[in-house]
C-alpha cells in the first residue's frame, strides 16, 4: 500500500492546474488522489492527464471537493477566489494543508481564508516562484534604504487570458517597498493613472499592467531617483516554476499547526 500522503489538485483542466498535475504524478513525495473541476465542466469524468493532452494519469476529473479533500491530505489550488475561498473551509473541515495560488482576492476573501486557517494550514502567495520571493526580500531592503527622493513603480505583463490586475506578484512586490518605508500599500498605491492626473505625489507606489500573448510572467521594480535608477527583474519564462514551488510548499506544510503562512515562511526567509 502507498503510504504517501494524498494529494487533490484543483483547477485541474487549467493551465496551472495541468502543470501541477504533470509535476505531481511524478514527485516522490505524494500519490494523486483527485483532481477537481467545476460541476459542468466538459472534462468532467475524463482522465485527468489525457484531457489536458497529456499522459493517463489515472485519476479522472471530478466536481465533489468534500469527497476529494477527504482522502487527502493536501490540496493545492489554482483557481479562482470564489471557488479558493470555498476549498479554503473545505480543507479546514478536512485538516488538510491548503495551498493557494489563486490572486484577485478582496477583503472578505482574506477575512474567510484567514478564519479557516483557524483550523488547518494555509499557505498563500501571489506568486509560487523561488526567485520571486527573493525579490519580494529585496525589495523590502532596497525601499528601506532608499529615501523619498526615490520613486517606486511596478510593472508587470502577463498573457492575455489573466483576469486580474494587477498581478498578485506585483502586489506582493507593492507590500514589500511600502513595508521597506514603514507605510501601508492602500495609503499610496497609485493603481490607476488615466487622464490629466497632475503631478507624481512623492512616497507613492505606482503599477502598470500589460496583457498580450503567452507572457508567463514578469516584473519590474523600478527605484527612480536624481541622476539614477535602480530597476530590480524577474522574468518567468516556464510555469513549471509555480508547480514545483506550490509541490514544496504542499509538503513543508505537512504537520504544521493552523495558520496562514506564506511562501516566506516554506523557504525559510
Amino acid at each position: 500500500m502507498d503510504a504517501r500522503p494524498g494529494l487533490a489538485v484543483t483547477g485541474a483542466a487549467g493551465r496551472m492546474g495541468q502543470t501541477v498535475l504533470r509535476l505531481a504524478a511524478a514527485a516522490p513525495a505524494f500519490r494523486l488522489v483527485a483532481a477537481l473541476e467545476r460541476p459542468g465542466h466538459p472534462a468532467l469524468g475524463r482522465d485527468a492527464g489525457e484531457a489536458g493532452g497529456g499522459p493517463t494519469l489515472g485519476v479522472r476529473l471530478g466536481d465533489d471537493a468534500v469527497a476529494a479533500f477527504a482522502r487527502a491530505q493536501a490540496v493545492i489550488d489554482f483557481t479562482s477566489p470564489a471557488a479558493s475561498v470555498a476549498h479554503a473551509g473545505l480543507a479546514a473541515q478536512a485538516r488538510a494543508v491548503h495551498v493557494i495560488g489563486t490572486t484577485g482576492f478582496g477583503r472578505d476573501d482574506l477575512a474567510a481564508i484567514a478564519r479557516a486557517a483557524r483550523h488547518a494550514a494555509i499557505v498563500r502567495a501571489g506568486n509560487m516562484s523561488v526567485g520571486v520571493n527573493l525579490l519580494v526580500g529585496l525589495v523590502a531592503r532596497v525601499a528601506a534604504a532608499l529615501g523619498p527622493e526615490f520613486d517606486v513603480e511596478i510593472l508587470e505583463a502577463h498573457h492575455r487570458a489573466k483576469v486580474d490586475a494587477p498581478s498578485g506578484t506585483a502586489l506582493m512586490l507593492g507590500e514589500a517597498a511600502a513595508k521597506g518605508r514603514g507605510v501601508a500599500l492602500d495609503e499610496v498605491a497609485d493603481r490607476v493613472r488615466d487622464g490629466v492626473t497632475g503631478p507624481r505625489a512623492e512616497g507613492h507606489i505606482g503599477f502598470a499592467s500589460l496583457r498580450g500573448g503567452d507572457i508567463v510572467g514578469e516584473h519590474d521594480v523600478l527605484f527612480a531617483g536624481p541622476g539614477e535608477r535602480l530597476v530590480l527583474r524577474h522574468v518567468a519564462t516556464d510555469r513549471t516554476i509555480f508547480a514545483r514551488g506550490a509541490l514544496r510548499a504542499a509538503a513543508w506544510g505537512l504537520g504544521r499547526p493552523p495558520g496562514e503562512y506564506t511562501m516566506a515562511d516554506v523557504l525559510g526567509l
